[in-house]
């Protein structure tokens, strides 16, 4: 079921088109669902997860460093080169900056990347994020276009940070009752998601039909931008192919649940949209991505970068 989540994304989005009602009742509850969203991720965490940054530093920090650098610059780049909106503009931004997606372990466990290092560096993009993001929002998105950057710096703190520390907590102390509910915790959290997505994509259901073929462009083309950044920035750093794939989809892949919300609160219905999108495709091709690659197995002496 959660490998088709790309397919359930767009068939809750066609239905949230055509029968949007439904979904406008879920809007009030959007910030809960995305809470426990990252609560569930914290569950799939310990403190061990966290010590490896420290035991090996180089490619966390590589995949942060790329992330935070060349997602917010795309996404400013794409946003100006289309000439979007402001409220495009801010939502595409806001996709940039914030961390990386929650579905990215999975991705990259299926494409033979190095699941560890994926796992290090959501967690540490997560802990980044916390200041990064406002700052970064701050930075990049038009000076005509309000910031609350201590707004953001509070929601990011109270829909990540302390649901991801809960999930840590519970899973360190209360371990051998989180194994038995662990199973069912990823169908949860992507109807959570797929709530989410219904509900953003019924409030711009107009807006959509109008700017969703420039919008769909400027998401594919961020998306594929943070792909081969990953990638080729992994290569340039002399990483094995193993990492190189891993820092692929843990650039490319966005947590564009929590940069709908933030549009939504912060912003306007509009500036939502953006992560919508995303939502959507990112989990498109990094399935894809992760299914060529799981063709192409990796040599054991990868000849050096």
């Amino acid at each position: 079921m959660t490998r088709l989540f790309p397919l359930w994304a767009i068939v809750v989005s066609g239905f949230a088109l055509v029968m949007p009602a439904p979904f406008l009742m879920l809007v009030p509850v959007i910030t809960p669902l995305l809470a426990f969203v990252m609560f569930t991720m914290g569950v799939s965490l310990t403190p061990a997860d966290f010590g490896r940054i420290l035991r090996r530093p180089a490619p966390v920090l590589a995949g942060v460093g790329l992330h935070y650098f060349v997602m917010p610059l795309a996404a400013w780049g794409i946003a100006h080169l289309l000439g979007l909106s402001p409220a495009l503009m801010t939502g595409m931004v806001l996709v940039g900056c914030v961390s990386s997606g929650t579905a990215s372990n999975v991705m990259i466990y299926l494409s033979r990347g190095d699941v560890a290092l994926s796992v290090s560096i959501s967690a540490f993009s997560t802990l980044v994020g916390i200041v990064a993001t406002p700052l970064l929002v701050q930075f990049y998105v038009s000076a005509g276009v309000a910031v609350d950057s201590w707004g953001l710096f509070c929601s990011i703190l109270t829909m990540v940070a302390l649901p991801v520390l809960a999930g840590v907590v519970l899973n360190t102390f209360w371990h051998r009752a989180v194994r038995r509910v662990e199973p069912a915790l990823p169908l949860v959290a992507m109807v959570s998601i797929l709530l989410i997505i219904g509900s953003i994509v019924a409030g711009v259901g107009p807006s959509l039909k109008e700017a969703g073929p420039i919008m769909l462009l400027a998401v594919v083309l961020h998306n594929g931008i943070g792909l081969l950044g990953g990638y080729w920035g992994g290569r340039l750093l002399g990483f094995d192919e193993s990492v190189c794939r891993t820092l692929a989809l843990e650039v490319g892949m966005q947590n564009s649940g929590l940069a709908a919300t933030l549009g939504r609160l912060y912003f306007s219905p509009l500036a939502a949209l953006p992560g919508a999108v995303f939502s959507v495709w990112h989990n498109v091709s990094g399935s894809i991505l992760a299914s060529l690659w799981a063709s192409r197995p990796i040599k054991r002496k990868d000849p050096p970068c």
